[in-house]
Formats: C-alpha cells, sequence, structure tokens
C-alpha cells in the first residue's frame, strides 16, 4: 500500500470519528430525559438494602445492567437492520412493564393512608438472602426496560448514518447510561459516609465550613433518597407514557395528551389498567 493510500484511510478513519462525536452528542442530549428518569428509578430501587449490603448490591445490578446492554444491542442493530416494524411494540410491551410497576407503588403507599405505621424489629428489617435476590432481579429486570428505550432513541438519532457510526454512537450511549448512571447512584446512597469522612477532616483541620458541609450531606441523605424514591415513581410513569404517546397511532391525534402530564396520566391510567387485570385473572383462578 503507497502513502496515499495510508493517508486516504487515515482520513477517512478521523472523518468517522468527527461524525462520532458529533453524533454522540446529538444522541446524549436526545436521551438525556430517559438517563435522568434512569438515575431516579434506580436510586429508588437500590437504597433499599441495609447500609453494609447498598454497594455489594448496587454492584450487582450494574452488572446486570451491563449484561443487559450487551444482549439489547446487537438484537437492536439486527431489528433497526432488517425488522424495524418491531421494535414500537416491544417498546409498548416494556412501557406496559414500567406503567405497572409505578402504579403498583401508588397503590402500596395508598393502602398504608390512615394505617398505623408497623414497627419493624432490626432482625426482620434486615434483608435475607433470597429477598435480596428478589430486589436485585426485579431492579435488574426494570433497567432492561429503561436501557431498551435508551438504546433505540439513541439508535434512531443516527438511523441515516453508516453502520459503523450507529455502531459507536449506540454503543458509547450504553456505557454512558451504565457506568454514568451507576456511578451517580453509588454516590447518591453513600452520601452520608462522604459526609462523615468530611466532617471528619473538618474537624482535625478545625474548618468550621468543612464540618458543616459534612454534617448537610450526613441530614440530606435520607431526604435526596426518599425524594428519588418518589421521582422514580413519577419517572416510570413519564417514560412509560411518553412510549405510549409515541407509538401507539390513535394516542397521535389527541394533542392535549402529548406534554408531561398526558404522559404521567396515560402512564398511570395504563398502570391501573394492568394491575386490575391481574386481579380479575387471579379471581377467576380462584373460581
Amino acid at each position: 500500500m503507497n502513502i496515499g493510500g495510508i493517508f486516504a484511510i487515515l482520513d477517512d478513519v478521523a472523518a468517522t470519528l468527527d461524525d462520532v462525536a458529533v453524533m454522540s452528542k446529538v444522541a446524549a442530549k436526545k436521551t438525556a430525559g430517559i438517563l435522568g428518569d434512569d438515575l431516579a428509578v434506580n436510586a429508588q430501587l437500590s437504597s433499599n438494602f441495609a447500609s453494609d449490603r447498598e454497594l455489594p448490591v448496587l454492584w450487582a445490578i450494574a452488572k446486570g445492567s451491563f449484561i443487559n446492554k450487551l444482549i439489547i444491542l446487537p438484537f437492536a442493530f439486527l431489528l433497526s437492520a432488517f425488522a424495524p416494524w418491531t421494535i414500537a411494540p416491544i417498546l409498548i410491551l416494556g412501557a406496559a412493564y414500567l406503567s405497572y410497576e409505578g402504579a403498583e407503588k401508588i397503590e402500596e403507599y395508598l393502602h398504608k393512608i390512615g394505617k398505623p405505621k408497623e414497627v419493624v424489629h432490626s432482625s426482620e428489617h434486615d434483608l435475607n438472602d433470597e429477598t435480596e435476590k428478589q430486589k436485585i432481579k426485579k431492579a435488574i429486570m426494570t433497567d432492561f426496560i429503561l436501557s431498551i428505550e435508551i438504546i433505540v432513541i439513541a439508535l434512531g438519532t443516527v438511523a441515516n448514518q453508516p453502520l459503523i457510526t450507529q455502531i459507536i454512537v449506540t454503543s458509547i450511549i450504553a456505557i454512558i447510561a451504565t457506568v454514568g448512571v451507576y456511578g451517580l447512584v453509588a454516590l447518591l446512597v453513600r452520601m452520608d459516609d462522604i459526609g462523615v469522612g468530611i466532617m471528619k477532616k473538618g474537624e482535625k483541620k478545625n474548618s468550621k465550613s468543612m464540618v458543616n458541609f459534612g454534617i448537610f450531606l450526613i441530614e440530606s441523605m435520607p431526604k435526596t433518597i426518599k425524594a428519588l424514591s418518589v421521582i422514580g415513581v413519577i419517572a416510570m410513569l413519564l417514560v412509560a407514557g411518553g412510549i405510549f404517546n409515541h407509538n401507539v397511532p390513535f394516542l397521535h391525534d389527541y394533542e392535549f395528551l402529548h406534554n408531561i402530564i398526558g404522559d404521567f396520566v396515560l402512564g398511570l391510567i395504563s398502570g391501573f389498567i394492568i394491575i386490575g387485570l391481574f386481579k380479575i385473572r387471579s379471581l377467576f383462578k380462584r373460581a
């Protein structure tokens, strides 16, 4: 191969990398909302564990999330190339699952209103191995649905680009969705430990501002997690409603639904309909 040929190849590589950089920024902007929802949902799912189990559980969910991406990516590329018509039904099924999860959380909360708080003994509070495994499995399943949405949106932004650009850009977004989201979740669930560390350093350095900041982090952690629990439920319903709005044809005619309130209402109603169907099914099974 002559020098001119080598430079031509290098020029093509540079052009591809430029395209990847530009399209990655576009895809990141398009998926920013769903990544925020993913963060809220996973913070909520990862926080209901004993303190010494939070990071091991989060690591287990993060590994599951990485495996999810490895499964979804090749299927997404194949479906996009050979059976694009299957993507919408898959998204709708995922939305049904998310709406059910979100509505179920709201139903649980409504059932608790007016009832006396149960006293939970420490031995009962700690999750046994089986319960922990079930919660991890549920979190990974929810991540799977959100990962499909993230990857499909990212793939949609580069649908008209060469295959190599599609693969690289979508893979970059998938990595960000795993490393970025779970890295932030890890910081959130260990905010109190970080606060203790800063407070101790502040005491050694006789720095009142450091001590106050450490106390602020310690006191903020439970409030932040509680807020994210609520945001996580809302996020699941918003994502579900958004998928329905974009992929169910007859909903396109109802413009008043095409906003954040419409997404939430659609997700919530769909979730309660699915809960109702499951309850009717269980009644028939008993009969």
